[in-house]
């Protein structure tokens, strides 16, 4: 299955920030949205880093209250690693456990399209194992 498909499932919106808003008001929209990850993108649109829910605890653990206080470009992670639209599942799932990361935007002609998520991959991994469960069953009760 490539990107394309799980992303026709998912919602359209893909939720950016700027890198000078502050990790408070970044953690404040991932809890309003019900996300754990948001794209960071500069004036023109262009991807600059990724902000986790994992980023902002790790902060809070080092550096306590102080944290929420600063800029997400301060916390964001700005290596990206992308995708396309006619990626692999497969080839995202291994990117995914090979860096340990849990999101990973999509482009399409470099422009921002969506998010895929460890949670998207792993739930189609089960649709995938479920229907070839069930073509086994009916295979075996018709032969």
């Amino acid at each position: 299955m490539l990107v394309r498909s799980l992303l026709k499932d998912k919602s359209g919106d893909v939720f950016t920030v700027s890198p000078e808003i502050s990790v408070l008001e970044a953690a404040r929209e991932l809890r309003e949205k019900r996300i754990g990850a948001v794209i960071v993108c500069d004036g023109g649109g262009g991807i600059v880093g990724v902000l986790s829910e994992r980023d902002i605890v790790r902060s809070l653990a080092d550096q306590g209250e102080a944290a929420l206080k600063g800029s997400v470009a301060d916390l964001m992670t700005r290596d990206v690693k992308t995708c396309g639209l006619d990626d692999s599942i497969d080839e995202i799932m291994e990117l995914m456990t090979g860096r340990r990361f849990r999101h990973v935007p999509v482009l399409d002609a470099g422009k921002l399209v969506g998010i895929v998520s460890i949670g998207d991959v792993v739930k189609q991994k089960i649709a995938e194992a479920e229907l070839e469960a069930q073509s086994l069953k009916d295979y075996i009760a018709t032969g």
